[in-house]
């Protein structure tokens, strides 16, 4: 029987691991049988190269065999932490600090490549455009607890060939914040690179201060696409960090049953890790947080918001001390209603509690088929809560106040002392979700959860103003995609 136990890591927050340390070593001794027993088949051939020099067995041209020694080797020289920092903008020292990728630190953002979007001024589903893309990442650059941005909408109105070079011009013109960034092929992983090098002043500056990372796709943890493999190998020599993702879906492409499925996931994030410590030890990677997610067999539908696979990447990730790519925020619901609520809240709490590094898919509906910005503020909301719901508590001479309890006495009262004064603003207090009576709210408009919401969006839209890249690296990054539009249409 699975052991669910309460912890506490770093940071004072309440903590949970859904595997003991028993079950997590028998998943990856599972993973290391499925790597040395059966192989994965690999369509690149450096990569296939790189693990025959280091020891693996290759058959049938692409079908290679890993042994369990590669992958302890690659734990010993893998980085423990991943750091992102905030963007350079003008040169000027950031006052942002950076993401610290380890241990139970949670950081949050949205996800990419929504197919289709909820206008958040008229609720009409259609499908999104560049602006809207600009609009997200104003929106997220805005938001307090939004730590980190993906481009969240796939443009309808660009060469799809090249649409993943507008993301990323898009999302460097608009917020200093840290991007994960997802490309199209190996090609737009290169020329986001490039984008990214141009802000930071060169390769060498970008490798010491990297505020980007890729999200890697991988087919399954049994095959892994070239496109996949190439990206991987490439970041690991550039020293940038890569989210390594072998997708699996139970009953389909791995075994129907929990662990089967997630012991072929963690055999591909295993050969990952092998295959970009082989290319330069100590490349930064990241594993995900999630796998095993089965399909909905009455619907034919891949859930998101599934309860079975919560938490056993989590507990795998630390049993590692790897840094996790979590997955949170998001519903399966095809609007912002009652249940994308709950399905947000519950997905966030499991993830923090699990102790995800970077959380992403904030904002995402429809099983990942769909975004919204008035959703994206929900859950920049939920997340507030939490970070003080789940934060340490601060005991010292100055919030105990004895003194203060002793002047005042029994009969006293605190509402007027200047310890209130100095301290109400450490309480958390809500921007949307509704705290006053019954005739405050309406007074107020009487409106519900999800009109506040959107009248936030478009506040953030008027009154917020990017903070702007220098005109030449502008005119830097508009050259690369300019070069890819030109190849594309060769």
């Amino acid at each position: 029987m699975t052991d669910i136990h309460m912890n506490h890591r770093l940071f004072g927050g309440a903590q949970y691991a859904r595997l003991s340390p028993d079950t997590c070593q028998q998943l990856h001794n599972a993973s290391l049988e499925i790597l040395a027993r059966t192989g994965a088949r690999l369509y690149d051939q450096e990569a296939i190269d790189l693990l025959k020099k280091a020891g693996a067995s290759v058959s049938e041209g692409n079908r290679v065999r890993v042994p369990a020694g590669l992958v302890e080797k690659a734990f010993s020289t893998v980085p423990k932490r991943v750091t992102l920092y905030p963007a350079p903008r003008d040169g000027s020292a950031q006052t942002r600090p950076p993401l610290f990728l380890e241990d139970s630190r949670c950081y949050y953002g949205p996800g990419s490549d929504c197919l289709n979007i909820i206008d958040h001024r008229t609720g009409e589903r259609r499908q999104p455009v560049l602006h809207d893309v600009y609009d997200g990442m104003r929106v997220s650059a805005a938001l307090p607890n939004v730590d980190f941005v993906m481009s969240m909408f796939l443009p309808s109105d660009v060469d799809a060939m090249v649409s993943d070079r507008r993301q990323m011009e898009a999302m460097l013109n608009t917020t200093s914040k840290p991007i994960v960034f997802v490309t199209n092929e190996f090609s737009g992983c290169v020329d986001a690179v490039e984008m990214a090098e141009a802000v930071a002043g060169g390769a060498e500056a970008l490798k010491l201060r990297p505020f980007v990372a890729c999200y890697i796709n991988v087919t399954t943890g049994l095959r892994h696409n070239e496109d996949a493999l190439q990206k991987l190998l490439y970041l690991a020599e550039k020293g940038l960090p890569a989210l390594y993702i072998p997708v699996v879906v139970s009953g389909i492409s791995g075994p129907i049953t929990l662990a089967g499925s997630i012991a072929v996931v963690n055999a591909g994030v295993l050969l990952g890790l092998v295959l970009s410590q082989l290319k330069r030890e100590g490349a930064p990677f990241v594993m995900p947080g999630w796998g095993g997610e089965g399909m909905d067999m009455s619907t034919m539908v891949n859930p998101y918001c599934a309860p079975d696979p919560r938490g056993v990447f989590h507990a795998l990730g630390h049993h590692y001390n790897l840094p996790i790519f979590g997955l949170g925020g998001c519903s399966d619901a095809k609007v912002v209603d009652q249940q994308a609520g709950a399905e947000a809240a519950l997905t966030l709490v499991l993830e923090t509690l699990g102790g995800a590094n970077i959380i992403h898919d904030l904002g995402y509906l429809e099983s990942g088929l769909c975004g919204s910005l008035v959703q994206l503020v929900i859950c920049n909301e939920i997340v507030g809560w939490l970070r003080h719901a789940l934060g340490p508590v601060e005991v010292n001479e100055e919030t105990l106040a004895l003194d203060l309890i002793d002047e005042a006495g029994p009969d006293g009262q605190f509402l007027d002392t200047d310890h209130t004064m100095a301290h109400f603003r450490d309480r958390w207090y809500p921007e949307v979700f509704e705290r006053g009576n019954y005739d405050q709210w309406q007074a107020a408009g009487g409106q519900s959860l999800a009109e506040r919401a959107a009248e936030r969006v478009e506040r953030i839209l008027a009154e917020h103003k990017p903070d702007p890249l220098p005109q030449d690296v502008q005119q830097a990054i508009k050259a690369i995609v300019r070069r890819a539009e030109e190849q594309a249409r060769v």
